[in-house]
């Protein structure tokens, strides 16, 4: 019998990214994130994990121009935005946004390799702009339109906090997207695909995958990591806290994997990152707790750092409210999302894993009133 949660079973063949869980690697169609993160772009990065190679430069000019004439929310999408700003969670909120996106999507139900292209790339410019224009609503202001000028990761902080941002802090949100673009067959990812080997359409099969990630085993983490930081305040109080917390034996957010047994080597980059954006700010005080914390879980429970962990004090030194953390991961991994489930569509067949049954048997029927009271 496989592993509970079907570890160690595999589900799908992939060209897309690939672990080496033993030595903390992580690759996106055979190139390392190590090389990637700090040479390449987001809208590279996507052009890769959709076309299984890297683009020439008339190639990325024609997918980054995509982007962006894609960026703007359809008028009845965003008529939508005022409601759930107002009554919905922000996962909630992209969830059915999502789903929602569908009724306006210029290719309708065709689900043909060239129409689901289209839509994926839709969906990867318009995600950021739900999340802003949700966030500047529930807060009274008037949502922005999408700047052309922007890449994609600069127009992800003007979306949301309303400055345009330099160019450091919009590079560095540019490695947090692509470090935070795919990551093989996770809970989400296989939600996706699951959706997708029914031939469902490519909005349903990313509604699945949002939905997945919306369940705190899964998406979360960064928040709870932050909300942590927080509660600490300083870095003299790290290592009471955190071990205060361990003696209560709650779980510390933004510790362990799944699949690697050394660091998460997109921790290795995200590590550098809090540190950079914390002397370009002025404030080391969250990377410092960061490490403070990093140390004293290694050394009570030998625990690594995962993606969450230092991506949340990035995120919040990049002036990005707490409860949008998980959102901005999704809009990230729509990339990913996107292209596993071309991928699945490419080379179809219905995801109907088997099930081993472990309740009684050989009962037989008895009427009602020949049954006794439970008790």
């Amino acid at each position: 019998m496989p592993g509970a949660g079907l570890e160690d079973v595999v589900a799908a063949a992939t060209s897309i990214s690939d672990i080496d869980g033993k030595l903390g690697r992580l690759f996106y169609v055979g190139y390392d994130i190590h090389e990637l993160a700090p040479n390449s772009t987001f809208e590279e990065v996507v052009h890769l994990l959709h076309h299984l190679r890297l683009p020439s430069r008339s190639e990325l000019e024609k997918l980054t121009d995509n982007l962006i004439a894609e960026r703007d929310l359809n008028p009845w999408v965003a008529a939508l935005m005022p409601t759930f700003a107002t009554e919905a969670s922000p996962m909630s909120m992209l969830r059915t946004t999502v789903s929602a996106m569908s009724a306006h999507d210029p290719d309708g139900w065709d689900n043909s390799a060239d129409a689901n292209y289209r839509k994926a790339m839709r969906l990867i410019a318009r995600a950021p702009s739900a999340i802003g224009s949700y966030h500047r609503l529930r807060n009274g202001l008037e949502p922005l339109r999408a700047n052309p000028k922007l890449s994609h990761a600069g127009n992800v902080l003007w979306l949301i906090t309303g400055e345009e941002p330099d160019e450091d802090a919009a590079r560095i949100m540019d490695i947090c997207l692509i470090l935070h673009a795919d990551h093989t067959m996770n809970a989400s990812t296989f939600a996706a695909r699951v959706a997708a080997s029914t031939l469902s359409d490519l909005h349903s099969a990313m509604t699945a995958a949002i939905a997945t990630l919306k369940g705190p085993l899964h998406g979360g983490a960064n928040e709870a990591v932050m909300k942590m930081l927080l509660d600490i305040g300083e870095p003299s109080k790290a290592s009471a806290y955190i071990k205060t917390v361990l003696a209560d034996k709650q779980k510390i957010m933004g510790f362990g994997h799944r699949v690697y047994k050394t660091e998460d080597p997109r921790a290795t980059h995200l590590r550098g990152l809090s540190k950079e954006i914390g002397e370009a700010f002025g404030d080391t005080r969250w990377y410092e707790i960061s490490l403070e914390v990093e140390k004293t879980v290694m050394d009570e429970k030998g625990l690594y750092p995962n993606v969450d962990f230092f991506a949340a004090s990035v995120y919040y030194c990049l002036g990005l409210p707490i409860d949008l953390f998980t959102p901005i991961f999704a809009a990230s991994r729509m990339a990913g999302w996107t292209a596993h489930a071309r991928e699945q569509y490419a080379d179809n067949r219905l995801i109907r894993p088997e099930s081993e049954y472990i309740g009684p048997r050989n009962q037989h029927y008895v009427p009602i009133d020949q049954r006794g009271e439970q008790k």
